[in-house]
C-alpha cells in the first residue's frame, strides 16, 4: 500500500469510527442519522480513494460514489420524515420513548 494512500484512509476510519460511536452511544433519532450519514460519507470516500490508486485512469469509484450520494439524500429525506412522524405522535425523538409506543 502506498503511503500516500494512507494519509486519505486514516481519516476515513476516524469518520467510521465516530460514526459507530455516535450511533451507538445517543438516543436521539436525529443524532443517530447524521452518525449514519457519518458512516456513508467515510465509505464512499474510501470509493473514491481506492478508485483513485487501484484504478487511476478510470472513474467508476466517483460514479459510483456520486449515487450512493444521491441514495444517502433520498434515505435521508425519508428518514427525517418519519422521524417527524415519530415526534408528531410521541413527543419527542428519544429512543427509549420510542420504545415504548406500541401500535
Amino acid at each position: 500500500m502506498d503511503l500516500s494512500m494512507l494519509w486519505y484512509l486514516v481519516p476515513s476510519v476516524i469518520m467510521f469510527v465516530c460514526g459507530i460511536y455516535g450511533f451507538m452511544t445517543r438516543k436521539n433519532l436525529i443524532a443517530i442519522l447524521i452518525s449514519l450519514e457519518l458512516m456513508l460519507n467515510s465509505a464512499d470516500l474510501n470509493f473514491v480513494i481506492f478508485n483513485r490508486y487501484l484504478f487511476p485512469g478510470s472513474m467508476e469509484g466517483m460514479i459510483f460514489t456520486l449515487f450512493a450520494v444521491a441514495l444517502a439524500a433520498a434515505e435521508t429525506a425519508i428518514a427525517i420524515a418519519i422521524i417527524i412522524n415519530i415526534y408528531r405522535a410521541v413527543g419527542n425523538t428519544d429512543i427509549n420513548e420510542v420504545k415504548q409506543m406500541r401500535f
